[in-house]
């Protein structure tokens, strides 16, 4: 075979002969007038970028994070003004390393901290809680009735007197493991949150509010010198916060590293690609297009007023990806065309011809795989369907349109594609790796695609019995988003382990007309209600507004035992309540007609919240009547709770409308049940195989996890689309199976191949992400990749065996795959791969 120049003279005059009225209207709208069009997409790309730098910004919330019309919320959410502290909070334990809490200089820097948190914007500064509070008091009966006041002695000087009376008041308040530590060495300050700024009326900033807790941490810990962001201090002092706000600012200070991760996927997708092209100029277009979409679509983000938080920040790496698998798609088909001797301008219409259907099928099936989030109402996860759809629909323009015109100006090397077409007409010349994909051949014969069924009929069975075990919401303690060795997770580990109460709340709020919650009947259920809940191992304790009513009953019949009950007086009750109202405020609300029961759990796992909200649930279907509702639910433990519910419901409906989807999308493109059989099956085996490996790796299904199966089904098809279209195409024309997949193979299964180890190293990085979260969508992603790849290239032929064997099973040829009549050459090369030309032929 000779070697084909470019700019030779056949290969001018064939230009000079093509008929530029050929093809589709977007064809020529887009190619009879490149100059315009490269115009406006650098326009286009000038415009957005712009965007994208100047008004993109990081902006989570805690709202966003809670499905907001599932029944408990909205029940928090309605309720949010009469319930003190049970919303979002962080918790802030000031620890003394070297002694305990009754030292001077410990209180000193106590009151430091309190100071400045009261003064921090987006404190909710009346329900604050520390021993420096008012709001904190004790109480005591005497001879004389009750006596009482705040826990810090208002005349406190730190002399050993006022020590003293400190302590003593710590004991008659009862606050030794909730804002005391069991051991007297730390305390916590509690610090409840609004959603916006006092002062701006803006919502409340997580990340400038984290760098103002590490700001005092430095202060406190390292004497005002900077430190790395969960580094732990060493001196005498130390600071231990949680809480939504501060995991939130540390997740963002995290995401500084995701831009080293996207850097890798760059460097790594750009040196696959050249290794297997050996092309730069091509190379670089493949990898600079899908840039492009991701500058589009932070661009077109920004325009609409989106923000990015921790989870949508994600979606670029995707677009990059999915970018790359169609770029490089088109670069293959334009690189063979040019090898055979065919004009770089017509190579890149002859395969925008062949493959744009495909194309654009695949990414409306990415689109779905997005789009069907939107089905989940957590605005989270809305907004990172809306950010990624964009970016998805941005593709259709660089790595459909973008892609072939750029290259029908650049062309590809010489050297490149003689080496591409040698490789496709000189299979006896493989070697190594590459004579697996000769092997691939055998797929479609009858012994080896019966084993290849068979064995992914039984890795099917086993992923789905092994996939049953699968949790919905956290398996771990501490925050399931950060490593268990982080700064965030230790201070968790602390708190758990020195204080009785943990920071896990589910409250469920008692609602009824004004007073009535000091009705007897109120304060009974409620009694039972506190006392069904302990019954649960996970939880520690229950609070409500009847054990104030109880100790204060006591209390006023000088202590009696036997009078720490719910009286049926009602003047006792109301007594009691007044009383209450002063040192607990927090129990009922202004009008006394909304009042919490409050479990206090060991964690949040799945297990615990499932078994909590059963119990709840139960009691209020049982005892809720027109006059007094137990409504479910709030605090973090049952904000979550209800999180893991929408999970749940959304978890199979999502898979549902995306396989749906999915199905319709093959049956229009391959217009053959059978093809979308051969299509589906693989990616069904990928997601079940994905579900057992989440099981075996202890992860749940959650926030952060779901959206990883709807996408990787959504972009896992993309391979059966393109190889399973051409290998149709052959058949339709006649070819047996055998030859047809060969075919299919040389044009476009090893571009498969590449994207999928192409995608696979460019995400798994992330396992080494400071991020959890982020470390699991990467591990889970890079296996859907590499299983949807091998699901393609291995599942397609060996099913096509028993479902597409037979012509008769093949459907006849549509209008596309007609022949055209566009010159001397336009037929065969118009073809999905057309028959070598030599030079002298050309």
């Amino acid at each position: 075979m000779g070697h084909v120049k470019q700019d030779s003279m056949p290969v001018i005059h064939e230009l000079a002969q093509f008929d530029r009225r050929s093809g589709n209207l977007l064809e020529r709208l887009v190619f009879n007038h490149r100059p315009l069009f490269m115009l406006l997409m650098t326009l286009a790309t000038l415009v957005f970028g712009y965007m994208a730098t100047t008004r993109l910004a990081l902006a989570p919330s805690f709202e966003k994070m809670i499905p907001q019309s599932q029944p408990y919320i909205k029940n928090f959410l309605e309720n949010r003004s009469s319930l003190r502290g049970l919303g979002n909070s962080v918790r802030v334990v000031v620890e003394n390393t070297q002694g305990d809490i009754f030292d001077p200089d410990y209180l000193g820097v106590l009151k430091q901290v309190n100071d400045e948190l009261f003064l921090t914007e987006g404190v909710d500064r009346a329900w604050m809680k520390s021993l420096w509070s008012p709001a904190v008091r004790w109480t005591e009966v005497t001879e004389e009735g009750f006596q009482g006041g705040p826990v810090m002695p208002d005349a406190y000087q730190g002399k050993p007197a006022d020590i003293e009376q400190l302590r003593q008041n710590i004991n008659r308040a009862g606050i030794v493991g909730s804002l005391v530590a069991s051991d007297f060495k730390s305390t916590m300050l509690i610090v409840p949150l609004l959603d916006k700024a006092s002062a701006t009326g803006k919502p409340l900033n997580y990340h400038e509010f984290s760098q103002r807790i590490e700001q005092l941490r430095s202060t406190i810990e390292f004497d005002g010198h900077p430190h790395q962001v969960g580094e732990e201090g060493t001196g005498k002092y130390k600071i231990r916060v949680i809480g939504f706000a501060k995991l939130v600012g540390d997740l963002i200070d995290g995401l500084i590293q995701v831009i080293m991760f996207f850097a890798l996927a760059v460097v790594t997708s750009l040196l696959i690609i050249f290794l297997y092209t050996r092309c730069v100029r091509s190379t670089l277009l493949v990898v600079g297009c899908s840039l492009i979409a991701v500058i589009w679509q932070l661009g077109i983000v920004a325009w609409l007023g989106y923000a990015i938080d921790p989870y949508s920040v994600l979606v670029p790496f995707l677009i990059f990806a999915i970018g790359v698998s169609h770029a490089a798609q088109k670069m293959n088909g334009i690189m063979q065309d040019i090898a055979r001797g065919t004009h770089r301008q017509i190579a890149a219409r002859y395969t925008f011809r062949r493959l744009f259907l495909a194309g654009v099928t695949a990414l409306l099936a990415d689109a779905v795989g997005f789009a069907v989030l939107m089905l989940i109402d957590i605005p989270v996860i809305q907004d990172l369907a809306i950010t990624a759809s964009i970016g998805v629909a941005v593709l259709i323009f660089t790595s459909l349109l973008l892609m072939p015109v750029a290259l029908s100006y650049v062309g590809v090397g010489r050297k490149a594609a003689e080496r591409a077409l040698r490789m496709e007409n000189n299979a006896a010349a493989h070697k190594g790796f590459g004579r697996l994909w000769d092997l691939l051949d055998r797929c479609t014969e009858r012994k080896w695609a019966t084993l290849v069924v068979a064995l992914g009929l039984a890795m099917g069975i086993g992923g789905y019995l092994m996939s049953l075990n699968l949790k919905v919401g956290d398996l771990d303690s501490g925050a399931p988003e950060l490593r268990a060795d982080s700064r965030y997770n230790k201070d968790n580990g602390y708190i758990t382990s020195h204080y009785a109460l943990s920071s896990d709340l589910f409250a469920v709020m008692i609602k009824t007309a004004p007073e009535g919650c000091l009705d007897y009947k109120t304060l009974i259920l409620a009694d039972r209600l506190g006392w069904e809940l302990q019954q649960h191992p996970g939880v520690q304790a229950t609070t409500s507004l009847v054990n104030a009513v109880r100790q204060i009953t006591a209390g006023t019949y000088e202590g009696n035992p036997k009078l720490a009950s719910i009286q049926r007086n009602q003047n006792v009750l109301n007594y009691a309540a007044q009383q209450a109202s002063v040192n607990s405020p927090e129990l009922f609300n202004t009008d006394c007609s909304l009042m919490p029961v409050i479990a206090y759990l060991k964690d949040h796992k799945a297990e615990t919240l499932s078994g909590v909200v059963a119990i709840a649930e139960q009691f209020a279907r049982d005892n809720s009547t027109a006059d007094r509702q137990f409504l479910l639910a709030a605090g973090s433990a049952g904000i979550e709770a209800a999180t893991n519910l929408v999970v749940h419901e959304a978890n199979r409906t999502m898979l549902l409308y995306v396989y749906l989807a999915v199905t319709v999308f093959c049956l229009i493109t391959f217009r053959s049940w059978r093809a979308t059989v051969v299509a589906l099956v693989p990616l069904m085996l990928t997601s079940v195989l994905c579900e057992a490996l989440m099981v075996f790796m202890g992860i749940g299904v959650k926030v952060a996890t779901l959206p990883v199966i709807a996408l990787g089904v959504g972009i896992g098809v993309d391979y059966a689309l393109y190889l399973l279209s051409v290998q149709l195409h052959y058949q339709r024309q006649g070819l047996s199976l055998v030859e047809s997949y060969r075919n299919a193979v040389a044009f476009t299964g090893r571009v498969v191949g590449l994207v999928g180890i192409t995608l696979a190293a460019g995400v798994v990085g992330w396992a080494w992400s400071p991020i959890k979260f982020q470390a699991d969508m990467g591990i889970l992603l890079t296996f859907m990749f590499l299983w949807n790849m091998l699901g393609a290239l291995i599942g397609v032929p060996a099913l096509s065996y028993f479902l597409l064997r037979d012509p008769k099973q093949v459907v006849a040829k549509t209008k596309a795959e007609a022949p055209h009549t566009n010159g001397e050459h336009s037929a065969p090369q118009e073809s999905v791969v057309a028959k070598p030309l030599s030079a002298d032929a050309r």
